[in-house]
């Protein structure tokens, strides 16, 4: 199978080495700089460093080909691109007759309209043609780059979609699943990095394990209640895209968005939280689009909401806290 992967980020290099192992896999990098860097030293040392590339992946940049032309010679297409790199990448390819699939988990920031949207609803505006979906669950790049266990979900409204993803990346360390809920599956990649920072903050500010798990669980309503109105299925939150990606998230500490609450609860700006990083933290520029879209939707997502303020500096990390509990008493409900 020839599997082309547009993206040299930590994600985008660690599913080329998995793939790797068993298929052709050509990493397309837009730097051309970090194309050769990556090709000559036979690692992505600035994403993924101490990780080899097996020898069924090759280097590729912009003077080898734009993502128009190399898609049509692979058999499958992966975006790894960030959200707000999904559109312009869909672009390329949307004439492509190939499976695509974006590895992306967010809202896209507001284009040409009040709110963001979910990657599958980018594609139906500047590609609808496209026989698309999602490849995600509950991962991080460094476990999957060692070969570590993983499981993953395939996630499109078309059969040969996800009956390619599994095809490219179903193997002894990795176990893919398919889905077709794709808005589910979106839905809970990106509301669970905003619950990410909600528990770093938690976690920051000590304030012990019930929180975390009552955090967690209040986070999990949230997320379903937003899928539901975007036309998701209940049971989806309750799989690996759902609560299975939300505990990672929350929980791991090789989290970004989780790293991100953790400073923000120890004084340091937001400013300085994201630098520190190295990395794009995705629930830091998708929270806002994440409640905006909720509001319209008339969907209620008081700790979203919470996360917003603080990233905004409208609240501080305990006063953050103090408004989530001082909320009325309520049934347990989604």
């Amino acid at each position: 199978m020839d599997i082309l992967v547009l993206g040299a980020g930590a994600w985008g290099t660690a599913l080329a080495i998995s793939a790797g192992q068993r298929h052709r896999v050509t990493l397309w990098a837009r730097d051309a700089a970090q194309a050769a860097a990556i090709a000559r030293t036979g690692e992505n040392a600035h994403y993924l460093a101490g990780h080899r590339l097996p020898a069924g992946v090759r280097v590729a940049s912009h003077a080898e080909g734009e993502p128009r032309a190399l898609a049509p010679r692979h058999d499958l297409v992966i975006i790894a691109t960030p959200m707000a790199g999904l559109r312009q990448m869909l672009v390329e390819v949307a004439d492509c007759a190939r499976p695509v699939a974006w590895l992306c988990k967010g809202f896209e920031a507001p284009v040409a309209r009040p709110y963001g949207l979910l990657g599958h609803e980018v594609r139906a505006e500047v590609a609808p043609q496209l026989a698309a979906g999602a490849l995600s669950g509950p991962s991080f790049a460094q476990e999957v780059a060692a070969g570590q266990p993983t499981a993953l979900v395939a996630a499109s409204d078309a059969a040969a979609v996800r009956a390619a993803l599994v095809a490219a990346f179903h193997s002894p360390s990795m176990r893919v699943y398919v889905n077709d809920d794709l808005p589910g599956v979106e839905v809970g990649g990106a509301v669970k990095n905003v619950l990410a920072i909600a528990t770093g903050l938690c976690d920051g500010l000590a304030l012990g394990l019930n929180a975390r798990a009552a955090l967690i669980t209040r986070g999990l309503a949230e997320m379903t209640r937003l899928g539901l109105a975007l036309g998701a299925r209940p049971d989806t939150f309750m799989g690996l895209s759902g609560v299975g990606d939300l505990v990672l998230t929350a929980t791991g500490d090789l989290s970004r968005n989780r790293r991100v609450g953790l400073l923000l609860a120890q004084g340091r700006s937001l400013q300085q939280a994201v630098a520190s990083l190295g990395h794009v933290a995705e629930g830091v520029y998708s929270a806002r689009t994440v409640v905006e879209r909720a509001r319209r939707l008339g969907v209620e997502m008081p700790i979203a909401e919470g996360v917003v303020d603080l990233l905004d500096g409208r609240m501080a990390p305990a006063e953050a806290v103090a408004a989530l509990m001082g909320r009325d008493p309520a049934a347990e409900r989604i």
